[in-house]
């Protein structure tokens, strides 16, 4: 991660500003404010309130184990505080880097962690008790995981999409005592949901799953456990505020904007189980690449207009004078 684009410094280079958040998501939070400036600089008077959040810990990530502190809190832990704390705005523009898409809904995410237990034995005396490793035992609850694994992004299709199971991460014994079998091997698993998928069927298929493995492997000590349950989001195409950000992409883009189902969450699962109706729009230029974050700066301008137009249209002009929107 050595390009300008991971730096903490800006950097405009062909058009483009290049820094360390611009992509994901300061970017946006930079057009929010130029948004609501410029709509005070033009005199425009709104019936409603804008509310501009900027909250910590979105990223997606949490604490388990070992893994505890601030750096670790993720998944939404910032906009959690924020709508527990008394700010219930009636809809949000959520500024995720979608390229101006249109995102009506995401994908949920469920981690879930299965380990398999061993005999803790010096490597003298391993010799003959293989088949105790926990590691080779977790080898086979990893085949067949991985053979498990096309049949879930089969069931959880949506719209286009193939759902994803991911391998995130493996771990078991203890590199600076190498000398000894390891008494615990685990697997931890990213499984995307669909936005039409409970988390508690997400779950149960999970389950399933491990108890399949636990009746296969009767003496490998398995253990099943889920620490992270996020569910997807949605928000009708016909919802006013995605209806105005439409006519106005138009009006400024002359084109209509395009529209997507995307793996990744936001914390737009955490507003809608409030009753905070939220879409995903915001700028970005592409995927990023070996130089890393980067945004045009045309992008950031359309954006900043979209969302001014945008707030006008539904602060000002709109039947219920009393409508806040948050960006």
């Amino acid at each position: 991660l050595t390009g300008i684009g991971y730096k903490p410094q800006a950097v405009i280079k062909n058009g483009m500003i290049y820094g360390l958040g611009i992509y994901n998501m300061k970017g946006a939070l930079v057009c929010y404010t130029h948004a609501v400036r410029a709509l005070q600089e033009a005199g425009v008077k709104l019936n409603g309130d804008i509310i501009l959040a900027a909250v910590a810990g979105e990223i997606e990530k949490t604490q388990w184990g070992e893994f505890r502190g601030r750096e670790y809190r993720g998944y939404g832990v910032g906009t959690h505080y924020l709508v527990n704390h008394g700010v219930l705005p009636d809809m949000c523009i959520l500024g995720e880097p979608t390229d101006m898409q249109v995102i009506l809904e995401h994908y949920g995410s469920l981690w879930v962690r299965i380990s398999a237990s061993g005999m803790y034995v010096h490597t003298a005396f391993a010799r003959g008790r293989g088949e105790k490793n926990s590691i080779r035992r977790l080898y086979d609850v990893l085949d067949a995981v991985v053979k498990w694994s096309p049949g879930w992004e089969e069931r959880t299709a949506y719209k286009g999409h193939k759902g994803i199971a991911n391998l995130g991460c493996i771990r078991g014994g203890h590199p600076w005592r190498a000398s000894r079998t390891p008494e615990k091997a685990e697997l931890f698993l990213d499984l995307r949901v669909p936005p039409n998928m409970a988390m508690q069927d997400a779950r149960r298929e999970a389950k399933e799953l491990f108890v399949e493995l636990r009746n296969r492997y009767p003496d490998y000590g398995l253990e099943f456990e889920t620490y992270v349950s996020v569910p997807g989001a949605t928000i009708s195409a016909d919802h006013p505020m995605v209806q105005a950000i439409e006519r106005n992409h138009q009006r400024v883009m002359g084109e209509a904007p395009k529209h997507d189902v995307v793996l990744w969450c936001s914390d737009a699962s955490v507003m809608t189980r409030y009753g905070i109706e939220t879409v995903n729009y915001g700028p970005s230029s592409g995927p990023r690449d070996a130089e890393g974050e980067k945004v045009s700066i045309k992008t950031l301008v359309d954006i900043t207009k979209i969302y001014a137009l945008t707030a006008a249209e539904l602060c000002g002009a709109h039947s219920q004078p009393d409508v806040r929107p948050l960006l």
